[in-house]
């Protein structure tokens, strides 16, 4: 398995190997002594689905205070997915990453707590796939406007298809500090 660091502290892409054949490939998504060496912390306690058509955009979303660190991947199609640093007095703060994860490129992306994540499908249909370090809590989910002005994401288009909650979220700069993350204390 291949590990990349990014620009954003503890926000890791991985490349797991790939065995191909004439038949199809093999690759291993998930062993917990390979990937806490790599460093992606456990344990893991839920595993979440998504199915979504062409043009669809989830997020940008993030838990608080009961943060959840997510390992995800793209089963089938292909999305841009969106990482935000959101934690307060972190030094790359409201920095974000975008990434292509695809079926074909088997792609995974460690994102930790304290950051808020996103994806727009570029493909007709894609299934996505993340397991997450803590359990869903309604009570503690919340969500930044996708097309924030401070952050700048460069999205893959211009007119996504979102959900009514998704497009009622607010700019980053419109939530309290002590509402978000905090750099060192998660």
């Amino acid at each position: 398995m291949n590990v990349k660091e990014t620009k954003l502290p503890g926000l890791l892409i991985l490349e797991p190997k790939v065995f191909p054949d004439d038949r199809g490939y093999f690759l291993e998504t998930w062993n917990s002594t390979r990937y806490e060496q790599a460093g992606i912390p456990g344990p893991f306690v839920q595993d979440n689905i998504s199915f979504s058509t062409k043009g669809i955009l989830r997020g940008l979303h993030f838990q608080y205070p009961q943060s959840q660190g997510k390992l995800i991947q793209v089963l089938s199609g292909e999305v841009t997915d969106i990482v935000v640093d959101i934690r307060v007095g972190s030094p790359t703060y409201s920095q974000w990453i975008g990434e292509v994860l695809s079926e074909s490129n088997h792609r995974q992306m460690y994102v930790p707590p304290g950051f808020a994540h996103g994806y727009c499908v570029t493909s007709e249909t894609a299934h996505f796939s993340y397991k997450c370090t803590d359990f869903y809590n309604p009570a503690t989910e919340h969500g930044i406007i996708w097309n924030d002005p401070d952050i700048g994401i460069e999205w893959p288009i211009d007119e996504p298809i979102l959900s009514p909650k998704d497009n009622a979220y607010p700019r980053l700069k419109d939530i309290e500090p002590e509402n978000l993350p905090q750099f060192g204390g998660i």
